[in-house]
């Protein structure tokens, strides 16, 4: 079915191009410009997927016609595609952990071991630490931080030994009291920021199990989440350093 399409607006006279139009089903917004076809400027565009095309209109269009407020509908995406970003981001994956347990945690053997008092037992040869030491010897850097209760619950405490496996396999870790992280205003959110330009906010139902998985790109949220990171890794420390301070952990 075609789409129904309203005109937006158009700063070439009469001649027809460059021009935007509306998508009135969907609210999406078509450009009319000049193709670019030259395999050498497509070649530095990002993530080019098949039956994509590119078009370069003067900026005067979009200042002038681009609608300026926007109904933002939550975009979730599914677990396959969340594990893929760890593969496909450029430079840095920043973690921020605020809860005080993780369901999933709690289903693992290492999780039970150590609730009894017993080594974890972590692997370091399996699927996901293989997958961190390869990113990271691609010169990736993978930062957390993780808000810490007073005293630390057993899955607070569980993550603090977790710390050894993941810096082993190049993960930097560091960990802040939550007092501290309250002092800073830092959010009770649970999120991936990657590349400084997208963020992965992950959703956890009232039993802490994680339920999905929100990508925002929205600048104003992403420069706040960067902001966000800045705060808390200035102030964390690192997670070893940061364990001699709590009693009972070695």
């Amino acid at each position: 079915m075609a789409r129904r399409l309203r005109f937006i607006g158009t700063n070439s006279g009469n001649n027809g191009c460059p021009t935007l139009y509306e998508d009135l089903d969907t609210g999406e917004v078509l450009v009319q410009g000049d193709a670019v076809a030259d395999p050498d400027d497509v070649a530095q565009l990002r993530n080019v997927k098949p039956g994509e095309a590119f078009v370069t209109v003067p900026r005067v269009l979009l200042a002038d016609f681009a609608p300026r407020e926007v109904d933002r509908v939550p975009v979730m995406i599914g677990f396959d595609e969340f594990d893929g970003m760890f593969r496909t981001f450029e430079h840095t994956a920043w973690r921020l952990e605020s809860r005080r347990r993780y369901q999933s945690d709690e289903e693992t053997e290492t999780y039970r071991r150590f609730a009894l008092g017993e080594d974890a037992g972590w692997d370091l040869d399996d699927p996901w630490c293989a997958s961190r030491r390869e990113q990271s010897a691609l010169g990736k850097r993978f930062e957390r931080v993780r808000i810490m209760d007073s005293p630390p619950t057993v899955g607070q405490r569980y993550l603090l030994d977790n710390a050894r496996r993941n810096s082993a396999v190049g993960e930097d870790i560091r960990s802040l009291w939550r007092s501290d992280a309250d002092r800073l205003n830092l959010p009770d959110e649970d999120f991936w920021l990657f590349d400084s330009r997208v963020i992965a906010r992950l959703h956890f139902d009232d039993a802490d199990r994680m339920t999905g998985v929100e990508l925002v790109t929205n600048p104003v949220e992403v420069v706040r989440a960067c902001q966000i990171r800045d705060a808390a890794w200035h102030h964390a420390v690192p997670y070893d350093v940061f364990a001699r301070r709590v009693p009972g952990v070695e």
